[in-house]
């Protein structure tokens, strides 16, 4: 049993930080840097923002590639729906008639909303096996906190669908963590970002703790990475979870994906040794890593 430790810090210079969230953009000839330049590589605004990119969207790229032109974004995805409908669900039409009456899914999974990094798409996860909630960051508040979209759904997946896991999912170049390392307690209150991200101000003080030597990247990444577990903690908040967790029917999971060297980190919350410490740093077992 061991307490989780970030892994695989870049030694890159340190880089300014930015505030913007999901959007990014690959600068002149860094495209085959290392994670942390990648990172470093997201522009830099004044405010807490959602930034889309101006590149063109990978949906479109292969068809005006073969055309000049770009084609419908609807056209396309109803290609896609009817190929899913021919291909997975004509195919597999007792498992669909079967889903339609009833779900028992055995995992919860709580993802960021960043596109890049779909759970169902880089863990297989098929219709029916995954009750899934994405937000800014992959947080989950306490339950003192009140009610928000992220426990309504813990509610609903642990007391009605009776799911046996719960698993946080994080990522690399985060931008809701970016967007925690960066603001300064005295912040604009009324932005939703920032009133979101601060759910994970305790993971911003143990890594600002913990890391300080370390170049603002780096410990980016770290917080990424401590987010999860100060969130799984928080999972323990919940009455209903822990006594479900302590009675072995509920295992709390956390997850780490790398999607510049597309590695995978998962790990296991120790329940017991967690009580140990005071519910006050998450001690975790299992820990694998995929590559």
């Amino acid at each position: 049993m061991a307490a989780l430790a970030p892994t695989s810090l870049s030694k890159d210079p340190s880089s300014n930080p930015t505030l913007t969230i999901f959007g990014s953009r690959l600068k002149s000839g860094q495209i085959q840097q290392t994670q942390f330049r990648l990172c470093s590589s997201f522009r830099s605004n004044t405010g807490l923002k959602l930034k889309a990119s101006a590149e063109p969207p990978a949906l479109t790229q292969e068809r005006m590639a073969e055309t000049g032109t770009a084609p419908d974004l609807f056209d396309e995805m109803k290609n896609r729906f009817l190929s899913f409908k021919k291909h997975k669900y004509m195919e597999n039409l007792e498992h669909f008639q079967a889903l339609s009456k009833a779900q028992a899914p055995k995992f919860m999974v709580i993802a960021c909303g960043d596109s890049r990094v779909c759970p169902s798409n880089i863990l297989g996860f098929q219709p029916g096996e995954a009750f899934t909630i994405r937000s800014v960051a992959n947080l989950v508040p306490t339950y003192e906190s009140g009610p928000t979209e992220t426990n309504a759904a813990l509610e609903f997946a642990v007391n009605s669908l009776e799911v046996e896991n719960i698993f946080i999912i994080g990522h690399s170049c985060c931008g809701g963590i970016r967007a925690l390392m960066s603001m300064e307690d005295e912040a604009d209150s009324s932005s939703f970002i920032r009133n979101w991200v601060i759910v994970g101000k305790k993971a911003k003080l143990i890594t600002k703790d913990a890391a300080s030597n370390l170049s603002f990247d780096q410990q980016c990444t770290h917080c990424e990475k401590e987010s999860i577990n100060c969130s799984l903690l928080n999972l323990l908040t919940y009455p209903w979870i822990e006594e479900k967790v302590k009675r072995g029917v509920l295992s709390l999971h956390g997850g780490y994906y790398d999607f510049v060297d597309c590695t995978f980190e998962k790990w296991t919350l120790d329940y017991k040794g967690s009580i140990m410490e005071g519910k006050n740093r998450a001690v975790v077992k299992n820990r694998s890593f995929w590559c």
